[in-house]
């Protein structure tokens, strides 16, 4: 999947959906939470705070996420706030008696983003998040109306998240799901390209003579040290610069060693 794939799939479709929301420095803090994740789409119910989009405080927890906030809606029922979208799930940590299917964010974002067991029988889903009102949550009814309940796992002993924690949770979930085999297993930051067999090869025999040459390795009898280097440096992922870097030090080494 490439990035323009990446920005025409669940980032566009997935919808953020605040409901009875009593602090605009929430809804800015979702905001915030969203954009860093690459979603945009915001949709407030009869936010119980004045004006939650223009709000100082809002304003302020956006911290830089203006855009999403100048660009979210106010509604009135859910049904307005769901249109266009054919798959809700709402996000508690409450239980309930009755209640749709019971799924981790994990198991969510994998399946709207269309992969793994979990994916849709057939086209695109257009999903929603719903959070509740910060003291009571979701009422019941929202609740049952879902197809299914996200509870994010946490300490039982203490499992209440604040709305924009939750919301951070479910958008890097699902991010990582929308951006599949694209995210790099190595970790965020610079990468720079990978070293050629070759160029990896001749770094190991640059880096033997270096030993040779300092007496750190018998050339007549090696024993074991190359394979177990090799073994080493191969569960490091070496990069181009990495190899010119260890060839340098070996050509140091080389040069400064004592002549026999």
């Amino acid at each position: 999947m490439n990035q323009t794939e990446i920005n025409t799939s669940l980032f566009k479709r997935l919808r953020f959906v605040l409901v009875e929301t009593s602090r605009a420095g929430n809804v800015g803090s979702v905001a915030r939470a969203m954009k860093t994740m690459g979603f945009s789409d915001l949709v407030l119910v009869a936010p119980r705070c004045e004006d939650p989009l223009h709000d100082a405080e809002a304003v302020a927890f956006a911290s830089g996420a203006g855009d999403v906030l100048e660009q979210a809606r106010i509604v009135g029922t859910i049904g307005e706030a769901l249109d266009g979208c054919n798959f809700a799930a709402a996000v508690s940590a409450r239980l309930r008696e009755f209640s749709p299917p019971v799924w981790t964010p994990r198991a969510f974002s994998t399946h709207v983003a269309g992969q793994g067991e979990l994916r849709p029988p057939q086209g695109e889903l257009w999903p929603a998040l719903l959070f509740g009102n910060e003291r009571v949550g979701l009422p019941n009814e929202i609740v049952e109306g879902c197809n299914v309940l996200i509870n994010i796992p946490a300490n039982p002993d203490y499992s209440s998240l604040n709305l924009s924690q939750a919301a951070q949770v479910l958008a890097y979930e699902a991010r990582m799901a929308a951006a599949g085999d694209t995210v790099d297993e190595r970790g965020v930051g610079f990468h720079g390209d990978a070293a050629s067999v070759t160029q990896i090869d001749g770094m190991y025999a640059h880096l033997e003579e270096a030993l040779v040459a300092v007496g750190f390795l018998n050339a007549n009898n090696p024993k074991k040290l190359m394979p177990r280097l090799k073994r080493l440096f191969s569960r490091t992922g070496l990069e181009t610069e990495e190899v010119n870097i260890l060839r340098g030090i070996a050509r140091a080494i080389i040069e400064h060693a004592p002549k026999k």
